[in-house]
């Protein structure tokens, strides 16, 4: 029998399109550094990064976005955590828990938003 909230749950409800990043890309989620790893994707509305740690509750309200090399900086980013989960993956050698987390942005400044996009078009190697 076909269930109709079923197929509502299965569709994407992201309002904005991902994009993965560089290698180069790192989050940090502050004041200080509870949580640093490396960007896996970004949008408009949130991000997600990997890290290895405990998922101990986030003392941050805020993230940092920056690139290894300097050529970016984006500092105190307003956010909301959404998940943080352990990533399970099939040949690890280290007994360090791989985590995923997500997040999702509070209110931008009009130049959060502005160099955010800005970052997206400039850095961004493809949709997620």
């Amino acid at each position: 029998m076909f269930n109709r909230n079923s197929q509502s749950r299965s569709k994407e409800r992201r309002k904005h399109k991902r994009f993965q990043l560089p290698q180069g890309v790192f989050v940090g989620i502050g004041p200080h550094f509870t949580k640093l790893g490396r960007l896996r994707d970004l949008n408009m509305g949130g991000l997600a990064f990997r890290y290895i740690g405990r998922g101990d509750s986030t003392n941050g309200s805020y993230v940092d976005i920056f690139m290894d090399e300097g050529h970016f900086f984006l500092g105190n980013v307003p956010i909301k955590v959404i998940s943080d989960v352990e990533v399970v993956e099939k040949a690890s050698f280290s007994s360090a828990a791989l985590r995923r987390c997500a997040v999702k942005f509070k209110k931008l400044t009009r130049q959060q938003k502005a160099k955010l996009k800005e970052f997206i078009e400039n850095h961004s190697v493809g949709e997620a």
